[in-house]
């Protein structure tokens, strides 16, 4: 965010919108997941079952049972 001329807007905003500052910040289908502090991946892990559904959801996977 250093290296943008807008970075500390980004941050800023992200920061109203998630609570979070830091990025990466991830989105999928305009919903806020998670960010880098971990726990995007134990909530969100294709092993928990959570990501090909919301992936499917914002039209991001044509066919989710040909991706299981």
């Amino acid at each position: 965010m250093d290296l943008i001329g807008d970075g500390g807007e980004i941050q800023s905003t992200l920061k109203e919108w998630t609570g979070q500052s830091i990025v990466p910040n991830v989105f999928i289908g305009g919903k806020h997941i998670g960010g880098s502090d971990g726990k995007l991946f134990e909530q969100f892990c294709h092993r928990a079952g959570k990501l090909v559904p919301l992936l499917t959801e914002a039209g991001a996977i044509a066919n989710a049972s040909a991706q299981l």
